[in-house]
């Protein structure tokens, strides 16, 4: 199986931000907790495997749906 077929592409900063409906300022803050993905260092720039940043979103999903959902 290849690489993208696990891990999907590699996200710039900003498609991240788009697709999580966060802004930087916030990425990194969940970065800094543990609890979103790590960027992944390509020479000087740093890009996030889309199929980390979906499970995470799917994942923050899944904990509502445990938590009793919401109305």
């Amino acid at each position: 199986m290849s690489t993208e077929a696990l891990h999907g592409r590699f996200l710039r900063r900003r498609e991240v931000e788009d697709l999580v409906g966060l802004k930087h300022s916030a990425i990194y803050a969940l970065i800094r907790e543990g609890s979103f993905p790590d960027p992944i260092k390509l020479g000087r720039a740093s890009r996030w495997s889309e199929g980390e940043v979906r499970g995470w979103m799917h994942s923050r999903v899944e904990r509502r749906g445990a938590c009793g959902g919401s109305k």
